[in-house]
Order: C-alpha cells, then structure tokens, then sequence
C-alpha cells in the first residue's frame, strides 16, 4: 500500500508547501506495512511552529510534530490509496 505512482491536487500545490508534502509523504512510507488506505494530517500553527498531527482509524495512529517553520499554515489533508494511485488531497476537495 502506498507504492503506486503519487499525486497531488491544485490545492496541495497551492497552499501546501514542498517541504511539508515531502514530510507527509516521508511520513506514511515509515509507518508499518499494516496501513489504512486513508491518512489524515491535521496542520496547526502552535507559536511560530507547524503542528502535524498524523493519524489514521484502522489500524488507529496517531503522531504529532512540531516543526520550525516561517509561515506555519492551518489546513486539513488526506492522502488517500485507491490501489492504483495515491493521491494528496485538501479536505475540502474530497
């Protein structure tokens, strides 16, 4: 899960930074090979840090990071396998 080819929606590319589509995606590749096919990142600005909150229902995860950032951003994402691709999306686009 999460090997195919990936992609990304104009939503990501426009508000979501390159070094934080890197992290999510760095992300999910370490999690353990039992994965759910939906991944949900919650991003909050804590301070002058980026807060990601990492999790998933099945099975149950959760992490969250705090990292330096110039512009932390507040949004909701998925990324999202469908078995033949895997997509990053906005909430607000599924």
């Amino acid at each position: 899960m999460f090997d195919n080819n990936r992609y990304l929606t104009c939503g990501i590319d426009s508000k979501i930074p390159l070094e934080l589509q890197l992290f999510m995606w760095e992300c999910v590749d370490q999690l353990p090979p039992e994965r759910d096919y939906l991944q949900i990142f919650d991003l909050e600005i804590v301070g002058s840090m980026q807060s990601i909150t990492h999790r998933s229902e099945e099975p149950e995860y959760r992490k969250v990071y705090l990292l330096p950032s110039e512009k932390p951003i507040t949004e909701k994402l998925y990324i999202i396998d469908d078995g033949d691709h895997c997509t990053m999306l906005l909430a607000s686009e599924y």
